[in-house]
């Protein structure tokens, strides 16, 4: 890359960040709140490794979820002595609160008014925490949107757009797979030739798919909803000096160029391929990583050898993904859910902790609560 070209796409990012600081005389206010629900997401394209500023090393694609969703509710009093809480479930969890103490001190560039507030933050899952479905991408955009509601009140000329765009930036400096989780259905986040405004600071919304892919169901299978013993951040970092970084960096552009065309064609045969390569990339990252790790269980694989033989026998559409954890996400057309039931019910809960599992679908993105 040239010095030029080089510096000119620095400076184009300086230009596009900039737009998101706030600059409006503050309207004062003492107290409030605003609710948020926003969901998990699952990745199509990974995206594994990050660069400065929390952006990817990477771009990715993912399937925005419905039931799988975070609920927060961010309540505000006006202070001279900037502080926050973390409640979840309605307890005091102050081991949240390192990590959004690092997130509201990156957002505080973008949004200088949340020094003037003391903020309780009430958060719960509909699913596991920390077992690989992103429990970090729904609960960091839900604040994210509480914190844009709070600006919306300073500022109501802001527009829908805005908002949401401004809302998967500050998501983005939490945790990168949480711009996502704005959006509806099937999301973009990170620069691609293919994609003329996909962005590295902001996610975008996919268009054109086909309607196959509109209700395409999810189905998570809990194999393991205990703690992961490595964390998704750290995992990221271990791709600074992989020796395969820069390979499957490639291979993330050209997959997301392949699988544009087969989610705009309904070419379910290559949506699988791509889908389930980039899941076991994933964990090939991590088990050639600088510590190594490995995030499957045995009844990981059970259930991924159980699914390609139901799958050839019955010549179905059934798609395995993994994000980092040992859960199993079961991806189909809405019109195959019957076998994929009865595939779950007769062998696979066999496979799960306490024969849990979750149905999910294809969502509309977050929303805001009354």
């Amino acid at each position: 890359m040239s010095v030029f070209r080089a510096t000119l796409i620095i400076f184009v990012l300086i230009m596009n960040v900039q737009k998101f600081i706030f600059d409006k005389k503050e309207v004062e206010f003492t107290e409030g709140e605003t609710s948020w629900k926003s969901p998990s997401n699952i990745a199509l394209v990974k995206y594994w490794g990050k660069k400065e500023g929390q952006t990817p090393a990477n771009p990715s694609i993912s399937f925005t979820l419905k039931n799988c969703y975070t609920l927060t509710t961010l309540k505000y009093t006006k202070s001279d002595n900037f502080d926050f809480q973390v409640f979840v479930d309605g307890k005091r969890e102050k081991s949240f609160e390192p990590k959004i103490k690092i997130f509201l001190d990156r957002i505080h560039k973008y949004c200088s008014f949340i020094v003037n507030y003391n903020f309780e933050i009430h958060t719960k899952n509909t699913f596991p925490h920390s077992s690989g479905i992103a429990s970090s991408a729904s609960g960091l955009s839900a604040l994210a949107l509480g914190i844009m509601a709070i600006e919306k009140t300073l500022d109501p000329t802001i527009s829908d757009s805005y908002f949401k765009e401004k809302a998967s930036f500050l998501a983005r400096l939490g945790s990168g797979s949480a711009c996502r989780s704005i959006y509806p259905e099937l999301v973009v986040w990170g620069k691609n030739n293919s994609f003329e405004n996909s962005s590295d600071l902001v996610a975008v919304p996919f268009v054109g798919a086909h309607k196959i892919f509109h209700d395409f169901q999810d189905t998570i299978l809990l194999v393991d909803k205990g703690q992961k013993v490595v964390s998704s951040s750290v995992g990221h970092n271990l791709m600074h000096n992989h020796p395969f970084a820069q390979q499957r960096f490639n291979q993330a552009h050209e997959n997301l160029e392949k699988l544009k065309k087969a989610l705009i064609e309904g070419d379910l045969k290559t949506f699988t391929s791509i889908v389930e390569s980039e899941a076991l990339t994933l964990h090939a990252m991590m088990m050639t990583s600088n510590p190594y790790f490995i995030l499957m269980k045995p009844n990981t694989l059970r259930i991924i050898e159980e699914v390609w033989a139901y799958r050839t026998k019955h010549n179905l559409n059934l798609t395995i993904t993994l994000d980092a954890g040992a859960n199993v996400h079961l991806l189909y057309p809405k019109k195959e859910e019957k076998q994929a039931l009865s595939l779950i019910n007769s062998s696979l809960i066999a496979f799960c902790e306490n024969k849990s599992y979750i149905c999910d679908e294809v969502g509309q993105g977050s929303e805001k609560i009354n």
